[in-house]
């Protein structure tokens, strides 16, 4: 089937080895990635959340203003909006940006940055209070008629929104952690389940516990794997730009320049102690060296403690096209590529990287079904 690519549009130009500079919201450089990413083939944009960033479903609206079709997937934490009238928003920007909304639920795994906005559950409560949520999101989309909903942490009495998606099949919903209270959830509600970029073996083996949660609910969501492609005319110069980016990485640490995947200063003291499983099970591929499988580069999440997306593919555009099509082998989809130098490396994967993937793919599509028709 098609794979859809997922970049990444920040509020200002900063990463892991450009430090942040002028406003917190700096809307050239926000329409200036967007379009760079609209017009290099991507399908669709991630607008990040944290609790203290500038908000994502405001910033996700001027996306689709000033594109025509890049579709946005907007990050929503549940517990700080009623779910009626998150979905009454997201519905009401899909008629407004002509049927491109998605949202990415994000239930959080760091208690200090949920402090920030109040929130005192633990991890498997707030599972719970996901499940709830993205059960009256759905009523609101689909109901034709007013309804009740009676939980634990929401009750709502002839809830109704007269404003629905425009898309035939609804808002998708884009849900990650690996979390057993996690998967309960993605099991139930995940129509994308997202994974970080992981090694073969443990991308296998999540697809794999994902497909059994989701099988008594007659459900069959699609995958996504989240990624920093490094990309240069050789093999050897690829590796020499991931040194080159560890080591800029180290000097913006050692001055106190990077913030981390919560918009904290980095702290290298959660370094080796995360809180969330996204990053225990990166950290655990890094323990096992910096180059795995054919070109999966651990370096960025050792030296960051995995806080966010921080795993790369490294090689020539070719070589890196191949290594995306193995996990496309493995049931992934969906790919989130994001740089380290976002606006110069999302142009570079618009020209030299999404056309060899899809090619790729459309390839390996024909195979499977010239296999199938001989059977």
């Amino acid at each position: 089937m098609p794979v859809e690519f997922i970049g990444f549009v920040g509020n200002q130009n900063a990463s892991e080895i450009i430090a942040a500079q002028g406003p917190v919201l700096d809307l050239n450089y926000v329409e200036t990635l967007a379009k760079v990413q609209e017009n290099g083939g991507f399908d669709r944009v991630l607008l990040a959340f944290n609790s203290t960033s500038p908000e994502c479903l405001l910033v996700a609206q001027h996306v689709t203003s000033v594109t025509k079709k890049l579709n946005v997937m907007i990050a929503h934490r549940p517990g700080f909006t009623a779910p009626t009238l998150a979905a009454r928003q997201l519905a009401t920007l899909d008629h407004i940006g002509g049927g491109r909304v998605g949202v990415h639920i994000i239930t959080g795994g760091n208690d200090r940055e949920l402090a920030q906005d109040g929130d005192r559950l633990t991890k498997d409560e707030r599972y719970a209070r996901t499940d709830e949520y993205i059960d009256i999101l759905r009523q609101e989309w689909t109901s034709k008629e007013p309804f009740d909903y009676v939980g634990r942490y929401y009750q709502v009495e002839r809830g109704f929104s007269s404003i629905k998606s425009v898309q035939p099949e609804g808002i998708p919903v884009y849900f990650g952690g690996a979390s057993d209270a996690a998967l309960k959830v993605a099991g139930r509600h995940a129509d994308i389940y997202a994974l970080w970029g992981e090694t073969h073996a443990q991308v296998r083996e999540l697809v794999q516990r994902v497909r059994e949660a989701a099988a008594p609910h007659g459900r069959s969501p699609r995958f996504s794997l989240s990624l920093r492609p490094i990309l240069a005319d050789t093999e050897e110069e690829a590796w020499a730009k991931a040194d080159r980016i560890l080591a800029r990485a180290k000097a913006q640490i050692e001055a106190g320049k990077v913030r981390d995947a919560f918009n904290q200063r980095f702290d290298g003291s959660v370094r080796h102690n995360p809180a969330n499983e996204g990053s225990k099970r990166l950290l655990a591929a890094a323990a096992q060296g910096a180059r795995l499988d054919k070109r999966l580069w651990t370096g960025m999440a050792g030296l960051t403690g995995a806080q966010g997306n921080t795993t790369a593919l490294v090689g020539t555009p070719d070589q890196v096209a191949e290594a995306l099509l193995d996990y496309y082998d493995l049931g992934i989809t969906t790919f989130l590529i994001r740089g380290f130098d976002p606006i110069e490396d999302a142009f570079h994967y618009g020209r030299d990287l999404l056309p060899r993937v899809r090619a790729l793919v459309a390839n390996r599509d024909a195979e499977v079904s010239r296999a199938a028709a001989a059977e």
